[in-house]
């Protein structure tokens, strides 16, 4: 894939693409794809409620639900990471492409943004919004990764150390690791 961004070694060190399990990455934070009420449920979500134990659920309820595109943090509780950033990626066929790009955006940005203000150096994100919300992988991989780039070449990146993309699916690694160049050239 042509290079969307100037090649920076700097970067590329910053970024990195994993199959793991997100609930067991001691980073100073994860970032959940959560959903509106902040309430648990299937996929990453329920996984990160499930490891992180009740106490999770009884924070997040105290949040009063986040807004598509925007991200909330809590405690990590029982998992090896300190916080956990609950970011609301959109229901992709509720929104035209556009529309959807930008709130997906939108929510990585703010889950970075949020981390920096909590003094976070080190944050794993899984695909947001491409399980049962239905985003297609490709164009959320591309939208994931130039976010995180964008971000990462603002002032307000520069304390962050690394960003690690969790996948959980083979398909999904493969995907991302294909996309990479285009936002992180060699």
């Amino acid at each position: 894939p042509l290079a969307v961004h100037p090649p920076s070694a700097l970067l590329n060190r910053k970024v990195s693409v994993l199959r793991y399990d997100i609930t067991k990455v001691a980073a100073d934070a994860i970032v959940n794809a959560a959903n509106n009420r902040l309430a648990g449920g299937s996929g990453v979500n329920g996984a990160i409620h499930s490891a992180a134990g009740p106490q999770l659920l009884e924070e997040s309820l105290t949040l009063n639900g986040c807004q598509t595109g925007d991200a909330k943090i809590t405690k990590g509780f029982m998992l090896p990471a300190k916080y956990i950033i609950h970011a609301v990626g959109p229901v992709y066929h509720q929104y035209d492409k556009n529309e959807a790009d930008r709130l997906l955006e939108r929510c990585y940005l703010r889950s970075l943004q949020v981390a920096a203000e909590n003094g976070v150096n080190t944050i794993a994100f899984p695909s947001i919004s491409t399980g049962i919300f239905g985003f297609p992988i490709t164009e959320a991989s591309a939208v994931a990764l130039n976010s995180v780039r964008q971000f990462l070449q603002s002032a307000e990146g520069m304390t962050l150390e690394r960003v690690i993309f969790v996948l959980f699916a083979g398909e999904d690694e493969k995907v991302y690791r294909k996309t990479i160049p285009k936002y992180f050239p060699p």
